[in-house]
């Protein structure tokens, strides 16, 4: 699976379809945060969404651009409504090591 790849999939079962637990395909153990809204390491990352879900439901984010160099992949993406609407815009910046995610950045861009 290319890095893309990875990261497409880890989009859909974790952030759309709120599957909380597969982060442990997609995501190291030792996953390094720069957000500082959520924890270090894996376990924390689903936790702190396993709790966004709960409170948001209708979560949902559409990606709209991905770039890859070496093993950093840039996501473009847009956080979305059950109609269509675009309530925040993200870039998350990734770098994958083995095939999972290793380290997280990230910039938003709130629409409200």
């Amino acid at each position: 699976m290319t890095n893309k790849e990875v990261i497409r999939n880890f989009y859909q079962e974790f952030f759309n379809d709120h599957i909380v637990d597969s982060a442990d395909k997609y995501v190291r153990e030792d996953y390094i945060q720069h957000n500082p809204g959520v924890d270090q390491g894996r376990e924390a990352l689903k936790q702190a969404f396993a709790e966004k879900f709960i409170q948001h439901p209708t979560f949902h984010l559409n990606i709209s651009m991905m770039i890859e160099e070496d093993d950093m992949v840039a996501v473009y993406l847009k956080n979305v409504d059950p109609q269509g609407n675009t309530r925040c815009r993200v870039v998350d910046i990734y770098r994958l090591q083995d095939g999972k995610l290793a380290e997280h950045w990230d910039v938003l861009q709130p629409c409200e």
